[in-house]
């Protein structure tokens, strides 16, 4: 259902019950990254975690043997496997030599007959896209009906893509609202200038929200990493004629946002997902594709680079550290006691509530270990 193009004062219904937001979990019936493939050498394991879930990623030493992802749990004593040794396409755990190949399935006991080998381990779905190693944590039987995530426009070479994030310390929920309520920019004035956004409406459909905006600069200078992106500077005053235009939007569980100026080529095309670490999800760790269109003049862009790496680094600290303190405030008034007046954020909370990991989730869930 796409309810279509709101105007900036509408709000849709809100949820059918009185679910804390922050204690919604991520639905787990997605494609998760859990590393960047940087950090995953050949011949290597590396430990990984979705919602508490301990997971290694397992990389042969085979250029053309893909990764594979499986419980970090060995099925002998539950030691973490990614404490053991890759060989070919099966990882040994580090304690008793016991081996399980990419399905889980126990290949090998040291001192036990072949056949006579016990259960495996639980093993995930797992792709390598575009720098990503992706994860389907959720009923492995659905993976292949789920879409991976469209990455932005990272593939396009006529952009330049820097990858970041970390873990932040907060449930992924602050992050989406954060990202989609440009009404924060006053945190940013230090690095920003004084830049007043203007709601240009929302829109909605079954698995998504989404928010318009245009921005001018009311006081300051434009910081040379925003030219960077823009590929001009403008002066305080400048209102851009509310041409260049900002599109935000929740597609659960990612977020994008685009800046399109005068024709419809993006001039920034931003990816992200929040991916929760403890089982509590009072953290989760950030995965970034900021692509910035190259300028007509070659190279203008990679001289600039470095300052636009400094400047999004400063504006993502800012972030971080206030969405950490609306966790440390939730944590310590034990609930959401948020008095939100945004239509477009009121819509979000309600798309993050229906959309999340349903209450009687953990009864659902596959169990870890196979026959």
């Amino acid at each position: 259902m796409d309810q279509g193009f709101l105007p900036p004062d509408e709000t849709l219904p809100a949820p059918m019950n009185n679910r804390d937001l922050r204690r919604v979990g991520a639905h787990p019936d997605h494609w998760y990254p859990l590393a960047w493939s940087r950090e995953l050498k050949p011949g290597r394991t590396l430990a990984a975690r979705f919602a508490g879930e301990p997971i290694v990623l397992v990389r042969p030493k085979d250029p053309a043997a893909p990764v594979f992802a499986l419980a970090d749990r060995c099925a002998h004593r539950q030691v973490p496997l990614s404490q053991g040794t890759v060989e070919g396409c099966a990882i040994r755990c580090g304690y008793h030599g016991w081996a399980y190949n990419e399905e889980g399935r126990c290949t090998d006991v040291p001192y036990l007959g072949r056949d006579k080998l016990p259960n495996g381990v639980r093993a995930y779905p797992c792709r390598e896209v575009q720098g990503l190693i992706l994860v389907f944590p959720g009923d492995p039987a659905l993976a292949d009906t789920v879409p991976l995530p469209a990455l932005g426009s990272v593939a396009d070479p006529a952009y330049k893509t820097r990858r970041f994030g970390r873990v932040v310390g907060c449930h992924y929920s602050f992050m989406h609202e954060n990202l989609m309520d440009m009404n924060h920019q006053f945190l940013h004035r230090k690095q920003m200038g004084q830049m007043r956004p203007r709601f240009l409406g929302q829109a909605r459909g079954d698995d998504w929200v989404e928010a318009r905006y245009s921005f001018a600069r009311t006081g300051g200078k434009q910081p040379w990493g925003e030219a960077a992106i823009f590929g001009q500077k403008r002066a305080s005053g400048q209102d851009h004629d509310h041409s260049d235009v900002m599109t935000i939007r929740t597609e659960y569980p990612y977020q994008t946002l685009r800046i399109r100026m005068k024709d419809e080529t993006p001039v920034m095309d931003l990816w992200i997902v929040y991916v929760p670490q403890d089982r509590e999800q009072r953290t989760n760790r950030t995965f970034g594709l900021l692509s910035v269109h190259k300028p007509k003049i070659p190279f203008l862009l990679d001289a600039a680079w470095p300052l636009l790496v400094i400047f999004t680094e400063r504006i993502f600290k800012e972030d971080r550290e206030i969405v950490e303190m609306e966790q440390a405030a939730h944590d310590a008034q034990g609930a959401d006691w948020n008095q939100e007046v945004f239509p477009v954020i009121r819509n979000l909370r309600a798309l993050l509530t229906e959309r999340g990991a349903p209450e009687d989730l953990p009864s659902r869930l596959p169990q870890p270990a196979i026959g």
